[in-house]
């Protein structure tokens, strides 16, 4: 789940690349407003506006949301079918981040994969410990807005610098866990990250507030993608797609957290 830098990165150069062809009219130094329609179109209608990203957004989380009920109302159907689940989503994510142009159509199927496997992950947690899923989901929601409280009132300003050091630290996280997966297969424990001691526990923490630190990256790209570039429409998809990419993340690690904190 922790691969957003890289696809932002790869979004922006191929936004830029088109600005550069001359997809976008010259902006405004103030305002970064269009100083004339594109191709003579309106522009609306052709390039990536902030109410389209939200809206693509909502209907993206709906879809997962969606999935998620499928699956929670009968995990057992759905539990031997989490890994192919699994790699199909996966597999869906690496095309959009490669093609971001065929977001519109991905990023839907995406969503709906995603929700099948929460709904199954999330009842096995619940069934184990009662309450456990709408205490996670309260706190990756507060964990949201807390993040765009801090970027939307500049309290954190992404940098250069603070944006490599994001991305640095969530490829660690790649792999911390690709790593571990690997020494699993040669009989190697793991519970450092699967088990309830406070090693396991600080680790979890830390991986949650690098989830947590993705989500600048992502509001810093839709800031650009409407200000500073006229992006084309499908970046909206695109942008709601990389927003559910990290909520799915940093919900799953929220869930691992206080799974881990119930066992002790």
């Amino acid at each position: 789940m922790a691969q957003n830098p890289m696809f932002n990165e790869n979004a922006f150069k191929q936004a830029k690349a088109q600005h550069e062809r001359g997809f976008s009219a010259p902006q405004d130094e103030y305002t970064h407003q269009p100083m004339h329609l594109v191709r003579g179109e309106d522009t609306a209608a052709t390039a990536m506006t902030l109410q389209g990203t939200i809206n693509k957004t909502f209907f993206l989380l709906l879809l997962c949301v969606v999935g998620g009920m499928m699956s929670w109302t009968n995990p057992q159907a759905w539990l031997s079918y989490t890994g192919l689940i699994a790699i199909a989503a996966l597999g869906i994510a690496f095309w959009t981040t490669f093609k971001p142009s065929v977001s519109p159509f991905t990023a839907p199927i995406y969503a709906l994969l995603e929700g099948l496997l929460l709904g199954a992950i999330s009842a096995m947690y619940n069934a184990q410990w009662d309450g456990i899923v709408f205490n996670a989901v309260a706190i990756t929601i507060l964990v949201f807005f807390f993040m765009l409280a801090l970027y939307r009132f500049q309290i954190i300003r992404v940098t250069s610098g603070l944006a490599k050091g994001i991305f640095a630290a969530t490829l660690a996280v790649c792999v911390l866990y690709i790593g571990s997966w690997i020494l699993s297969l040669f009989g190697v424990s793991a519970a450092y990250l699967t088990s309830s001691s406070p090693l396991s526990i600080g680790i979890s923490v830390v991986v949650c507030i690098v989830a947590a630190m993705n989500f600048l990256l992502d509001f810093e790209f839709i800031n650009k993608m409407t200000g500073k570039y006229e992006a084309p429409k499908y970046m909206e998809w695109y942008a709601g797609f990389s927003l559910l990419v990290t909520l799915v993340w940093l919900y799953l690690e929220i869930l691992r957290l206080l799974g881990k904190t119930r066992s002790r």
